[in-house]
């Protein structure tokens, strides 16, 4: 009997049906691709004991830094809501320091943040605001502790780090500790993997004897370790701790 041939209309959907299953048995994640250089990460030693999960209580699960004791340092659309072109309310905003499988070494609520100037939530952008800097109602450790921010964008070739609370491993750190910057400027280009949940992950370079934060992640390409961050070096500086009184502790964040 001859082969049953396609007709040349039906090829093509014929052909899409093909690399629709090659996907679906070989699904790339956005940010990392084929290679997965990411491992789990020491949440309790440096510079990953700064790293905290910033979440909503809409859902919204993104990673964030201590820059100072009460200052967090995540992308500004992790605070839009989900099915809505707005901003959510500071109080609905929570950083876990150190989360690990449902445990956390620090909790507290949000009371205030600031947002790059010109971000629109409806759009999610542009790409250089998409930055927010979250006050806590409460400190999360030390001066020392929090990681300070790179005044000066690094050249292309500088090693980086990358770590966050990722969509297929939400429950540890994940980190990619062999990438480099591609470009500085005017966003940050890296070679970095780090898909969904990383947004708002800061890029760290090396200084001195410790680690400076160079930029805030806001994107990645869909099949490869390509992403965008905004350099640290365009962000305000956090201000300094305030004096007096701590304020109570926040009530515990949702599960």
């Amino acid at each position: 009997m001859p082969r049953p041939r396609l007709m040349p209309a039906l090829l093509p959907a014929f052909l899409l049906s093909l690399a629709a299953a090659a996907v679906a048995a070989n699904p790339l994640l956005p940010g990392v691709g084929e290679a997965d250089p990411r491992r789990g990460v020491d949440v309790s030693a440096a510079p990953w004991r700064a790293f905290g999960r910033v979440q909503t209580e809409l859902g919204g699960r993104c990673t964030g830094v201590l820059v100072g004791p009460r200052h967090v340092l995540t992308a500004a659309h992790c605070l839009v809501a989900p099915r809505a072109a707005a901003l959510v309310q500071p109080g609905s905003v929570h950083f876990l320091r150190g989360y690990r499988m449902g445990e956390w070494t620090g909790q507290a609520r949000v009371v205030a943040y600031r947002t790059g100037p010109g971000f629109e939530a409806a759009r999610r952008g542009p790409a250089g605001a998409d930055w927010a800097l979250l006050t806590l109602d409460r400190p999360l450790g030390e001066a020392d502790e929090a990681l300070p921010l790179l005044r000066v964008a690094p050249a292309p070739g500088t090693a980086l780090l990358l770590g966050g609370y990722q969509q297929d491993r939400p429950e540890v750190l994940m980190a990619d500790s062999g990438c480099r910057v591609l470009a500085a400027a005017p966003l940050l280009l890296h070679d970095c993997a780090g898909t969904r949940g990383s947004s708002g992950a800061p890029l760290l370079v090396a200084e001195g004897a410790g680690w400076a934060v160079a930029g805030v992640a806001v994107g990645v390409a869909r099949d490869r370790p390509l992403g965008i961050a905004v350099p640290a070096a365009a962000l305000p500086a956090p201000p300094p701790p305030p004096s007096g009184p701590s304020v109570p502790p926040s009530r515990p964040a949702p599960p």
